[in-house]
């Protein structure tokens, strides 16, 4: 439009255009400044008539304090500490308002009784009061510490009591002075946000409406002091389907047993936990929901109990939660069964050691018979003396959790223990040695490849010398008679030892199979 030669024609038109949308944007900031004007005086109309209600609601209080004191002394002391706070902060935030009124020479209308909404439309009186480049001023800062101050000292009166966690949150989120994401992207501090670059009416006006929010909150908390707050408390909307098993673990086949309650996860943190006679450390053990993670070393194999206490702080008292439950142990398969179908032996004369235990049941509810079995010393240890006959069977019974009985059974077979092998000098079988060694050897005996470790002591033998006639000894040394026999053989004789006589030591009752012959070739 203002480039070229134009007729004064021309230039009049575009005078006029300019003109016209002067006037459109004039009767439009009229418009939005007026809108603002009209918001301002219905916050002012809500915050007096809060007020009124909140002045018979903390009269309430008091008097309820006076007719029970163990119920209401608490909770109407609080109202009286939110009551001084809410009207001071309250207060602060009105003089924010005669300054800014005063700086921008703002009054109420003579006739109307109103504030000039049309005309408040200065933006640089914040703005040169409370910014400074991209930073607060003193003065900025300043409302931004009242902010904090009033946000602590109500924090302060609700404390960590769980009764009163919604209602901090909720205050929370009246109240949340956090840096703002603008439609740009760009991020801004609270202040700024709400307030530079805005007419003078809409800066009024949300100081205004935070005098409704102190107001408003003012109302919950005398609420939530008379209990007046239960209606999200009781809403089935809240609560989830939970099952209590009466146990963790069931045997295959059982039934399962328990129950289903309805419930809710209560976000709130405990002030002590303590399981199994042991503290928690909650900044380790409290997760997002609430729900706090156990973490402690199971008991043998069996049921076991869970027990413990959560410790909150209600009506300004610990509130105490018992915590109880139960788990089931079972052993680690850590092992694999494997037997040998044709293997299951016990030997007839020695103490058989056996493990016999239940999966899943504890030691002390198993219990094994048959005949010769007796209990050892430790978990699942028996000992087993098999007596005549050839096979011996176990049976073995459990009592499950429920009090039923589960049962097995295994058969063995009985075996002797096998017939051992005399020894000269500590060697069997064939012997080459020298006559003085034989004169002055050991006869003993010994079990070769036996599963057990049997000491065996030799009684008595008998020894044979060629052309000499035999000699019965007595122990297991050589005696005069068979010493004088061997002194007689000759190099190349075969001495024979035999009719060894041998017992379990500590056993002798049992009667050992017939020790084989020792053959000693003399070598001189």
């Amino acid at each position: 439009m203002a480039g070229g030669k134009l007729s004064a024609r021309q230039k009049m038109i575009n005078l006029m255009y300019l003109v016209f949308i002067a006037m459109m944007a004039m009767n439009m900031s009229k418009e939005v400044l007026s809108a603002f004007g009209l918001m301002e005086a219905k916050f002012a109309d809500s915050n007096v008539a809060t007020t009124d209600r909140n002045e018979a609601l903390l009269a309430d209080l008091e008097t309820k304090g006076e007719e029970k004191p163990e119920e209401f002394a608490l909770p109407a002391q609080n109202a009286k500490l939110v009551s001084t706070i809410s009207d001071k902060f309250y207060k602060y935030i009105e003089t924010l308002k005669v300054d800014l009124l005063k700086d921008g020479e703002y009054s109420l209308d003579s006739k109307t009784g109103k504030l000039p909404f049309e005309s408040m439309d200065k933006t640089d009186i914040l703005d040169e009061k409370w910014f400074t480049g991209d930073r607060l001023t003193k003065a900025g800062d300043a409302v931004m510490a009242e902010v904090a101050k009033y946000k602590k000292e109500i924090k302060d009166v609700l404390g960590t009591d769980v009764k009163y966690k919604k209602a901090n949150e909720t205050f929370d989120k009246l109240f949340d002075t956090s840096d703002v994401t603008n439609n740009e992207g760009d991020n801004k501090g609270w202040l700024d946000y709400h307030f530079q670059g805005f007419p003078a009416i809409a800066s009024y006006t949300k100081l205004t409406a935070i005098q409704n929010d102190v107001k408003v909150t003012e109302a919950n908390m005398f609420n939530l002091f008379l209990g007046n707050t239960l209606t999200e408390a009781v809403s089935l909307k809240k609560y989830q389907a939970i099952v209590l098993a009466d146990k963790s673990a069931f045997f295959a086949g059982e039934k399962f047993q328990g129950k289903v309650v309805l419930g809710k996860y209560a976000n709130v943190t405990p002030t002590k936990l303590s399981v199994q006679g042991n503290e928690i450390d909650l900044s380790e053990a409290i997760d997002s929901l609430g729900a706090a993670k156990l973490d402690f070393n199971v008991g043998n194999v069996g049921e076991h109990q869970i027990d413990g206490k959560f410790t909150f702080l209600e009506d300004g008292k610990p509130l105490e939660i018992d915590i109880v439950g139960n788990y089931v142990v079972v052993p680690r398969p850590n092992s694999a069964t494997i037997s040998a179908d044709k293997m299951n032996v016990v030997y007839r004369g020695v103490a058989n050691p056996m493990t016999i235990s239940f999966a899943g049941v504890p030691d002390n509810k198993v219990n094994a018979s048959g005949s010769g079995l007796s209990k050892g010393s430790g978990v699942g240890k028996y000992i087993m003396n098999a007596g005549s006959g050839k096979e011996v069977t176990i049976n073995v019974t459990a009592t499950l959790d429920d009090g039923s009985k589960a049962s097995d059974q295994k058969t063995f077979r009985i075996k002797d223990i096998p017939a051992p092998t005399g020894t000269m000098a500590g060697q069997s079988g064939l012997v080459k040695l020298p006559k003085r060694n034989v004169e002055i050897g050991t006869v003993g005996a010994k079990l070769d490849d036996f599963v057990f470790d049997l000491p065996i002591s030799v009684t008595s033998f008998k020894i044979k010398v060629p052309g000499q006639p035999t000699v019965s000894v007595v122990g297991t040394k050589m005696n005069g008679q068979a010493k004088a026999s061997i002194k007689r053989a000759r190099k190349g004789d075969n001495i024979t030892i035999f009719d060894i006589k041998a017992k379990i030591t500590g056993n002798a009752k049992y009667r050992l199979k017939n020790v084989s012959p020792v053959i000693v070739e003399v070598t001189n």
